[in-house]
């Protein structure tokens, strides 16, 4: 096979792909693998561009036995890493034949799926403990003792309590994921909805001493949309509102209709939830969103958070081809911003 037949098959993958002549030298690649190695290293020995261990001991072990095999190859030419499955083939004649697969969506997903193995289980595992503790007391010592027996009952509803909660946001965040690419089809009275959310809170409002104010509701609005879902992600957003925001102050709830929104197409229907709490340090609003990202882990353990409300609302806002923004200055308070389409 000469030059130009190695260009003409190289350049039909769509993959990166070079080819390592029998001196060893990088002869040939395809537009993708000049992009991989750079056009400076056509015509040098491979070993000054792929410096990988395992990589080079892939080829140089393929140009001896003539066996294909697979390597992984990671570089890191922007701010994350990427990560290849490599196949080394002989070619004819000597040398040999490289092709990189990107691997890195899977190998993130894969990181993704260990990650959240670990902190459900992290999760669970804590109030199991306490769970174990105190049954393994009220069998012994405090069987006979009706105060810590009492005590101990509180303890053990609450904790179990709040496994409930992070099975039913499991299942709930497990639903919405499945239902992400399908838009939803009904209509959607959005100022109602948020009447009945507010109404329903009414109870915790007034226990945390706070009032919640509905602004720009007095109009029925109708949009495309999943009333129980935007229930969900409404009651959530003005609930940690509510939770979080300084004691005897408002919680602002307001609704308003937008020509355009940056991101979105058409006209669009925006609810701003305002708190005026203590606000969120910038540091953490990239994550706010992310699983079990918790700014305060024991307050938010304390209000029964589960750490999965707001990657909830994130993924029903996107099922509605939405946009959420949080805004948020320390001692001020923050505003957690829906933005809706309305076609």
């Amino acid at each position: 096979m000469d030059q130009a037949e190695r260009e003409a098959m190289l350049a039909a993958v769509p993959l990166p792909m070079i080819h390592i002549g029998p001196d060893w030298r990088l002869t040939t690649a395809n537009g993708a693998g000049r992009l991989l190695v750079g056009e400076a290293a056509l015509g040098r020995h491979y070993a000054l561009t792929l410096r990988h261990p395992a990589l080079v001991e892939a080829i140089e072990e393929a140009g001896r036995d003539g066996a294909a095999r697979e390597v992984r190859y990671s570089v890191s030419p922007m701010a994350h890493e990427v990560v290849y499955q490599v196949t080394v083939a002989p070619a004819p004649g000597g040398g040999a034949f490289c092709a990189f697969i990107d691997v890195t969506e899977q190998e993130l997903i894969g990181q993704l799926r260990r990650d959240f193995v670990a902190n459900v289980s992290h999760e669970l595992r804590t109030p199991l403990t306490a769970l174990l503790g105190f049954i393994e007391t009220l069998q012994s010592s405090a069987k006979d003792d009706p105060v810590a027996r009492e005590r101990f009952l509180g303890i053990m509803a609450r904790e179990a309590g709040r496994m409930t909660r992070l099975v039913r946001d499991l299942l709930s965040l497990s639903r919405v994921e499945a239902q992400e690419r399908q838009r939803p089809s009904a209509q959607v009275d959005l100022a109602g909805l948020l009447a009945s959310v507010i109404a329903a809170l009414k109870p915790v409002a007034q226990e945390a001493g706070v009032e919640i104010e509905l602004i720009g509701g007095g109009a029925a609005l109708p949009i495309r949309a999943d009333g129980d879902q935007l229930t969900q992600v409404f009651h959530n957003l003005i609930e940690n509102a509510v939770k979080y925001g300084a004691p005897g102050k408002q919680v602002s709830v307001v609704l308003s209709r937008l020509p355009q929104e940056p991101g979105l197409r058409g006209p669009v229907v925006r609810v701003d939830v305002q708190d005026r709490g203590e606000g969120i340090d910038a540091i953490h609003l990239p994550r706010l969103t992310e699983r079990f990202y918790r700014v305060d882990t024991h307050r938010s353990r304390e209000k029964g958070g589960t750490g999965l409300g707001l990657a909830i609302v994130k993924h029903i806002v996107n099922r509605h081809r939405g946009r959420l923004k949080i805004d948020s200055v320390k001692g001020k308070g923050s505003t957690f911003s829906v933005s809706l389409p309305l076609q």
